[in-house]
């Protein structure tokens, strides 16, 4: 009998300091993981601040595929949130505050336990990539969850691993997207031509897009600064493409509402475009994808009964500006190739 004594003496002893141990743990938590990935901070920011997109690359979701989902009818941006359901029991979470390709704040709530804050950071570098800090963090920590913490090993055991391998699986899907392109052809249209600015080059063809990053942003402000009407979106237009000798010739346009004349010895010149028929090309993505799109238009035309122009224009706009377009795939280009149907040549 007093062996039983002891033994249940030494129980409520472990009971005891078991509880004071868990009493004086932190009554704060936090954990934090950083990942650089080589995309822009918007484009990593416009991907986590739509709540629809973390199925594609939570952690907790690949490790049970069956939890169950549920969004509201806003799930991106302040207010967004929405809700999952799995062994634990439920779970919302709700973002707070966002500052755009920056900074998101979130409250996460699982079943009873107290509310927790997640913090994302976004912190450009100079070579294009981006640092991507996940945190989450509580505090106020009642008994019962500083002994559920004891007894699995902390809350970075729990959570620092799923942040890893989620930020992992953000990084590929980004990289991924951002890698997406398409190209359409769309076939014979009528292009209505028009005045424009312009200056021209030639140049070898390996040395062709840093001369349209110099050239192009020239006549572009040599217009904003002398307030000429901008009457559409930059294009190239290609004189001539020897890739034998690895040449090319091309001018530089933005187009204008009007005839503009420009003073003698400028460097921008005026020009007019007569209207065309040409086939279109649409390119859908990053610019690295051009020669394969000029190799497709090209290759269009003499399967569909067509000739190329004797001297037509040959010439690739640009819809959008990267600038301000941070996710290459989002980038638009057309081609218009002039053209003349094999019926018309004498």
């Amino acid at each position: 009998m007093k062996v039983f004594k002891y033994i249940a003496f030494l129980l409520l002893i472990a009971i005891i300091g078991t509880a004071i141990y868990i009493s004086v743990q932190p009554n704060t938590f936090e954990v934090s993981r950083t990942r650089t990935m080589k995309a822009p901070a918007a484009v990593i920011y416009n991907n986590v601040i739509d709540f629809k997109n973390w199925k594609d690359w939570s952690s907790w979701v690949e490790a049970d595929p069956n939890m169950k989902i549920t969004y509201p009818n806003q799930t991106k941006g302040v207010g967004g949130s929405y809700t999952w359901e799995d062994k634990d029991g439920v779970g919302t979470m709700k973002t707070m505050e966002a500052i755009a390709n920056a900074f998101i704040k979130q409250q996460m709530q699982i079943a009873e336990f107290p509310a927790s804050d997640i913090t994302w950071v976004f912190q450009p570098n100079n070579d294009g990539s981006t640092d991507v800090t996940w945190t989450i963090s509580g505090k106020d920590l009642p008994f019962g969850f500083k002994a559920y913490n004891v007894f699995t090993g902390g809350m970075d055991k729990q959570i620092g691993p799923h942040y890893e391998r989620s930020l992992e699986k953000l990084d590929s899907i980004v990289v991924a997207e951002m890698k997406k392109y398409s190209i359409t052809v769309n076939g014979i249209t009528n292009h209505s031509g028009g005045y424009y600015l312009y200056n021209t080059t030639s140049c070898k063809i390996s040395e062709l897009e840093s001369k349209i990053d110099d050239m192009l942003p020239k006549v572009i402000a040599y217009a904003k600064k002398n307030h000429i009407n901008i009457a559409g979106t930059p294009f190239i237009n290609y004189m001539k493409w020897d890739e034998e000798n690895n040449a090319v010739i091309f001018s530089c346009c933005i187009p204008t509402a009007e005839q503009v004349i420009t003073a003698e010895g400028d460097d921008i010149i005026t020009g007019k475009m007569e209207s065309f028929k040409a086939v279109k090309t649409t390119l859908k993505g990053n610019y690295s994808h051009l020669k394969e799109a000029w190799e497709t238009a090209m290759a269009y035309i003499p399967k569909n009964g067509l000739e190329f122009a004797e001297n037509g224009p040959m010439i690739e706009t640009y819809l959008n500006d990267p600038t301000n377009t941070p996710n290459p795939a989002d980038l638009l280009t057309e081609i218009y190739i002039a053209v003349k149907e094999k019926d018309t040549i004498e």
